[in-house]
């Protein structure tokens, strides 16, 4: 229930038409629990409503630019509607679904696609329906920035219905057992009580006793055919308006057993394929500086600059924070990963509630303030530092350390930002 939608459109007119028609949609239908929001530049003239313009804070009930992302981001609102704008640098984690009704090619291409390429709690995957671009378009723009990318075999809808049918004829498990198991899980998925747990486990566990009778190469099948049925299913069911809840059920069913399957003992106990790759794409991007996929000359890597009056102590410095904590805790972080506590460091000294804070605060009161905001922080700076994220966040004295050593640098840089302002 976390997840929203981006709607590209291919104007400022169409993207006002289109928030006219979903808002219309949505009121003719109930649909209390969804909300849009649009974005466009300037004003509006439609040839249908001569007497009236249309601007975004207007079609947004008062909601000013600046205040957009974070409006987007509350439970308010699941839908954002876009004319140009927020196609390119908008970093919002649970956009999960892109429809785009606009031409896109090259780079654009790219970075517009590209808004969904961030990682959040309970996003599993994300979704394009593009009624425009063919997939040769698309293939072309992403090419000359990926090694490979292929382009598979596209889904046959009748395979899901072989799939299902296919899956009853092993006798695991049986309608009866899924209808349990659907039953206890719908009834309060957001909070399962600890009972509701154990009953779903029950029913897992008497199909997994079945599959373990089964040979090894018989359990492989099996399970190659489950998870081919759950990924056909979720990526269909995005498009195709299935009226057969027997199809849902399975999915559901499908997705619990499947992560509770026992490993063969040919299947790699952790995956580590994107592990490596996301390590050697953090190092690689901090040696040879940032990589910039437009055309033309690249943006100069910018580090943290010191605008205040005093010097900093020494033993703030993140080189010997980083020394610090490794002797303490036994971690191995590097000056590599220097990089994330700068980041999440400047995000602090920009964040405006912090900054408010410090400037009304001695540093004991301003504290507690910093220590709820930091891990919002982190969070933030999530994407490709998983590891040292981990790290954090699982280690409460280590975070506790980390937060002592930081908000002396934070503190002290906003304040003597603001004590320099104010003699200016």
């Amino acid at each position: 229930g976390k997840a929203k939608a981006m709607v590209v459109t291919n104007s400022r007119e169409h993207a006002v038409r289109y928030k006219l028609a979903f808002d219309k949609y949505l009121q003719a239908n109930n649909y209390n629990d969804i909300r849009s929001l649009v974005a466009f530049s300037g004003k509006v003239e439609l040839s249908d409503f001569p007497d009236d313009s249309f601007s975004e804070v207007e079609m947004n009930q008062g909601i000013k630019e600046q205040e957009l992302p974070e409006k987007f981001a509350s439970d308010d609102y699941q839908v954002l509607l876009v004319a140009d704008k927020y196609q390119t640098g908008f970093d919002q984690p649970l956009l999960h679904t892109m429809y785009i009704d606009k031409r896109l090619s090259g780079i654009r291409a790219v970075q517009t696609l590209s808004r969904l390429n961030r990682i959040a709690p309970g996003k599993q995957d994300t979704f394009v329906l593009d009624f425009v671009n063919e997939p040769e378009e698309i293939y072309e723009a992403f090419k000359p920035y990926y090694e490979l990318t292929d382009v598979e075999e596209e889904p046959d809808p009748h395979r899901l219905d072989e799939l299902a049918y296919t899956l009853k004829q092993w006798q695991i498990f049986d309608s009866s057992e899924i209808d349990q198991f659907c039953e206890i899980w719908y009834r309060n998925r957001a909070n399962p009580t600890g009972g509701e747990h154990k009953k779903l486990n029950s029913i897992l566990d008497r199909v997994i006793e079945r599959y373990t009778e089964l040979e090894e190469e018989e359990q492989a099948l099996f399970k190659s055919q489950f998870s081919s049925f759950r990924n056909l299913y979720l990526f269909l069911s995005q498009i195709i308006p299935y009226s057969d809840s027997e199809l849902e059920k399975l999915y559901t069913f499908g997705r619990y057993l499947l992560s509770k399957l026992p490993r063969s003992q040919n299947e790699p106990a952790v995956k580590v394929d994107d592990e490596v790759e996301l390590k050697y794409y953090r190092l690689e991007k901090i040696s040879e500086g940032s990589i910039d996929l437009r055309q033309g000359e690249t943006n100069a890597l910018s580090g943290p600059k010191e605008t205040g009056t005093r010097q900093q102590e020494e033993d703030t410095n993140l080189s010997t924070l980083i020394e610090k904590l490794n002797e303490r805790h036994g971690t191995e972080f590097t000056l590599a990963d220097q990089l994330f506590f700068d980041q999440v460091q400047e995000s602090a000294i920009a964040n405006e509630s912090l900054r408010q804070a410090a400037k009304a605060n001695a540093i004991e009161d301003f504290e507690p303030v910093f220590k709820r905001m930091l891990e919002s922080l982190f969070v933030e700076r999530i994407e490709g530092n998983e590891e040292i994220f981990a790290r954090v966040m699982n280690d409460e004295e280590l975070r506790e350390n980390l937060s002592a050593e930081m908000i002396k640098v934070v503190y002290e840089r906003i304040v003597d930002e603001s004590h320099g302002q104010s003699e200016t």
